[in-house]
């Protein structure tokens, strides 16, 4: 018997970044996604330039650009997000095979730069703000929820260039102009919404040598917090525009563990804890920062830009749901480990325990349900689970169909720990699935590695017809759905 509530939001997400394309059409301005070029499970992402020379150049994630350089597309790069997997134009077919599914709700992107192409404009660019009123009301025509994120990953680059990013307290409002822009043009389209795309990404995932990290510390935490600034001052806005607007923070959530039990492993996961999952969440979630902010904050020698206003703000600003992503779980010890491995941009000590995919992602269904007990315990908000997947290879047969068993083992086997999380009291409301059709990896740019209930006929350097085409996970999920999470078979 399935202990999902009857009004459930089942469904799958994706990002605008990473699936429409039509990178430069109808006045839409660049992000940093299009000049990232692909890369592999073993090689890199590159972000290219032009120096003030004119000299091409690229920069791994995290490296500064030159002084006098800018960012630039170059002529001997492929960037899969120029095309995504064409989104833009296929929408209406999209959404008629999410409704084929039976999708209550579908989790998607505004593309910042579509509605704002600079970033610092007054006014919105009105071929965008049309282009999303036409996707919200052709997910009405099918009774699918829209769960629209305002950010993400998808800041202009123009206001990367000419303002250094969240580095700028300025971001702070225009970010609120793009918010307020969305919260009014969508009012009665959109009632759910999400401010930051795992807003913790930033601090919880910092690489930088030892005599550079202060200053990667200092320069995180104070990007976060005016995240939490421009999400609080959104989230008033969105209260103010519709109180029907149900405005969520979203949260990468990596499950860790002790790795042994060492009192210091275990004192060194619950630090982990708070500094990459709970820190977040706290602010959003709690309206202030938490006694152990000063600790971490002193590790590194943070001292921030916090004013009185900004406080207030916080504390006004609560977000009313809370959602997350969660893909794997870790291991954290104070131990010199050898085998190691990663995913998502997370690394940690192997867990003999647990299986791992061909991109080092842990299997770890119970560590959903551990994470939703935890973290309904300590908020008792209502819960989403916004992103949940596996990426993986998939072979067309000769026929044309898709057996993906193992991804179906997969979600059944994350749903049941969601079921098991709902059973034991946590208020869970809904559930998108990471990629429901074929996207660009965020991590990799690759497209072979594979999200999708709906297959995308491209490779990774934008080969193919783009037609899509049904998984066995499709007709699976449509099962799931039509049953309420009762018929997992």
């Amino acid at each position: 018997m399935s202990h999902f509530p009857k009004d459930f939001l089942w469904g799958g997400a994706t990002a605008a970044n990473q699936v429409e394309g039509a990178w430069n059409e109808d006045g839409r301005g660049p992000a940093m996604t299009d000049v990232t070029t692909g890369g592999t499970v073993n090689t890199p992402r590159y972000i290219t330039y032009l120096d003030k020379d004119g000299n091409p150049g690229t920069l791994t994630r995290g490296q500064a650009l030159p002084e006098g350089a800018h960012y630039a597309v170059l002529d001997n790069y492929y960037y899969p997000n120029h095309l995504g997997v064409d989104e833009y134009h296929r929408y209406k077919e999209d959404f008629a095979l999410f409704a084929e599914m039976g999708f209550k709700t579908y989790r998607m992107s505004i593309s910042w730069s579509r509605l704002f192409p600079r970033g610092d404009e007054n006014e919105p660019n009105k071929a965008g703000v049309e282009h999303y009123r036409k996707v919200f009301q052709e997910l009405r025509k099918h009774n699918i929820e829209p769960l629209v994120t305002i950010w993400h990953f998808d800041t202009p680059l123009y206001l990367e260039e000419h303002y250094g990013g969240w580095n700028n307290r300025k971001l702070i409002d225009f970010y609120v102009k793009f918010a307020t822009t969305c919260f009014t043009e969508y009012k009665g389209l959109v009632r759910y919404w999400l401010t930051f795309n795992e807003i913790n990404n930033t601090i919880g995932f910092i690489r930088a040598p030892k005599d550079k990290e202060d200053e990667a510390y200092q320069a995180a935490y104070q990007q976060v917090h005016y995240q939490f600034v421009a999400s609080a001052k959104a989230v008033q806005i969105g209260h103010a525009i519709d109180p029907q607007n149900m405005i969520g923070c979203m949260i990468c959530g990596v499950a860790t563990y002790p790795a042994t039990c060492d009192p210091k492993d275990v004192l060194e996961n619950r630090h982990s804890w708070e500094r990459k999952l709970l820190y977040c969440g706290d602010v959003q979630c709690l309206g202030s920062y938490p006694t152990y902010a000063q600790r971490l904050w002193d590790e590194h020698n943070v001292h921030l830009d916090i004013t009185e206003d900004d406080l207030i703000d916080l504390a006004s600003g609560t977000v009313d749901m809370y959602t997350f992503s969660y893909y794997m779980s870790n291991l954290v010890t104070t131990h010199e480990v050898k085998d190691m491995v990663g995913g998502n941009f997370s690394h940690g000590a192997r867990n003999e325990y647990l299986q791992y995919s061909d991109w080092g992602w842990a299997f770890d269904p119970v560590g959903l349900q551990y994470y939703l007990e935890l973290i309904y315990d300590r908020y008792e908000l209502p819960v989403m689970v916004v992103e949940n997947g596996l990426g993986a290879y998939d072979t067309v047969e000769e026929d044309g169909s898709i057996h993906d068993q193992f991804r179906i083992d997969y979600y059944r086997e994350h749903i049941k720990s969601m079921d098991e999380a709902i059973k034991n009291g946590v208020d869970l409301i809904g559930y998108t699935t990471w990629g429901c059709i074929d996207v660009v990896s965020a991590g990799t740019g690759e497209i072979r590695k594979r999200y999708g209930f709906i297959y995308v006929d491209v490779d990774d350097e934008g080969n193919g017809t783009l037609d899509r085409s049904r998984k066995d996970s499709f007709y699976w999920y449509k099962k799931v759905i039509a049953s309420n999470g009762e018929d997992l078979a």
